[in-house]
């Protein structure tokens, strides 16, 4: 049973609704990318915004407008600098960021100043920061391609867990921390997951199946850990979603979690092997 009394029974999600958002999310992502670069960034940028305004409105309790405004600029600052000048200005935007939330913060007194501070230093590693990685990747050689390939290998491993763990579930993981999360849905991830891996590795990237198979594994553990920071992120603060904006999945960091984690590790492995 929902908050909204609606018993989606063990799937325990407005399937018609989940299913629609993410094919129309996807259909506008694979348009972004492959129609240019650009508007994949623009796209990204203003996700983040979204993002940041979701964890400011639940994890930082009594932030001033000002505080909230200069999140809201850092954010698309810092994924539009790996944009523009690749991992050393990403960096150089996040420690500006990080500056300017802590001057920033000294205006409105001591009072909670290290409470503020430390937040909105964590919503800007969280979201920005990593999601920049998936902007560096898309402005690699066949970038496009590279960040679809991420995204389709994290949505694997969502789905295969999904799928095995509302029809075979019975052991959970963390049941402390997410319930609903068992082993048989994690091994259900790792399958589909492989499965993706070796088709994208062999038919787009034409390189060996063991490439495929070890990233595929390795963004298997990555997509898992995400999901489980942010189910214990919305655990501690008491609350099922971090908004209600996309019908059938809740907020956008709720479709972030795994993607924000994979960012980072698909950037580092697909380096390695691409």
């Amino acid at each position: 049973m929902t908050k909204t009394g609606i018993d989606y029974g063990k799937f325990g999600r407005n399937l018609p609704a989940a299913t629609a958002v993410g094919i129309s999310l996807l259909a506008i992502l694979i348009a972004s990318l492959f129609v240019d670069p650009a508007l994949f960034v623009l796209l990204a940028a203003i996700i983040i915004v979204f993002a940041t305004r979701e964890l400011n409105n639940v994890i930082v309790v009594g932030l001033s407008q000002r505080m909230r405004l200069v999140l809201q600029i850092c954010a698309p600052v810092i994924v539009l600098a790996a944009y523009q000048g690749g991992p050393e200005l990403l960096l150089d935007a996040y420690v500006a960021s990080v500056l300017a939330v802590l001057i920033t913060r000294i205006f409105d007194g001591e009072e909670a100043y290290v409470h503020h501070v430390t937040r909105s230093i964590f919503i800007l590693t969280y979201a920005p920061l990593l999601a920049g990685f998936a902007v560096l990747l898309s402005g690699q050689e066949n970038g496009a391609w590279k960040v679809l390939a991420f995204v389709l290998l994290t949505a694997a491993s969502d789905l295969g867990g999904y799928i095995a763990g509302a029809r075979f579930g019975k052991n959970p993981m963390a049941p402390k921390i997410s319930p609903k999360k068992t082993w048989e849905g994690f091994a259900g991830s790792i399958i589909l997951e492989i499965i993706v891996g070796v088709l994208i590795w062999t038919q787009i990237f034409h390189h060996a199946a063991w490439e495929g198979i070890f990233v595929g594994l390795i963004l298997t553990i990555g997509a898992t850990v995400g999901d489980l920071i942010e189910s214990i992120i919305k655990r501690d603060l008491g609350i099922k979603d971090m908004s209600s904006l996309l019908p059938g999945h809740g907020g956008v960091m709720d479709r972030l979690d795994s993607l924000v984690i994979n960012a980072f590790l698909a950037w580092a492995l697909f380096g390695i092997f691409l």
